[in-house]
């Protein structure tokens, strides 16, 4: 079944929910070196926003990055390999208990990605979301193209994310991002 896309106000509680996560991450990976960001457009105070929230666990090496699988995979994450994103490795929750842990029983939805310092996939994420917060005019230009977009590609997020890469990438092209990374993160954006 195809879930519908739904976009919403922004909600304070998508910060509040991200520290919860976050705590439970440090936690479990607190002899590893990572920098645990709160990225997309949740991140963006007010910002409209499909409410799930998207996270990157950050670290310096290969190694760190082979440590916070482990772990992960101990919270209940799947490790779902790079799903065809150079440099950004992808977790999915088996449950909605996940990350599990003894005070909260159910997480708010959330997507979660890993990957090392400086690599493209992480940084573009790094560099929308501090725009975004920086310019409150693109996000809500943003915010309305998106709730527009869930209305007209309701059950279909592969052309509603295509739809909304143009925004994306004008972005980043004001962010310093490299033309030859600019056409990658298009072309990862249509399907």
């Amino acid at each position: 079944m195809t879930r519908k896309i739904v976009v919403e106000d922004y909600n304070p509680k998508w910060a509040e929910e991200f520290e919860k996560l976050k705590a439970v991450y440090l936690e479990k990976l607190k002899e590893i070196n990572v920098d645990i960001q709160h990225v997309g457009s949740t991140s963006v105070c007010g910002l409209a926003a499909k409410p799930i929230i998207d996270i990157d666990i950050i670290v310096q090496n290969d190694e760190d990055l082979k440590n916070v699988i482990k772990r992960l995979a101990s919270l209940g994450y799947e490790h779902e390999g790079n799903m065809g994103i150079k440099g950004r490795e992808a977790f999915k929750r088996v449950s909605d208990e996940v990350p599990y842990n003894t005070v909260i029983k159910e997480w708010m939805p959330h997507h979660l990605y890993a990957g090392i310092r400086g690599c493209v996939s992480l940084e573009n994420h790094l560099l929308l979301r501090d725009y975004l917060r920086q310019n409150k005019d693109a996000a809500l230009e943003y915010g309305n193209l998106k709730k527009k977009l869930a209305v007209k590609y309701k059950y279909d997020i592969d052309t509603y994310v295509e739809k909304k890469t143009s925004f994306i990438i004008d972005i980043l092209s004001k962010s310093g991002i490299s033309k030859k990374d600019l056409l990658d993160i298009e072309k990862q954006n249509k399907k």
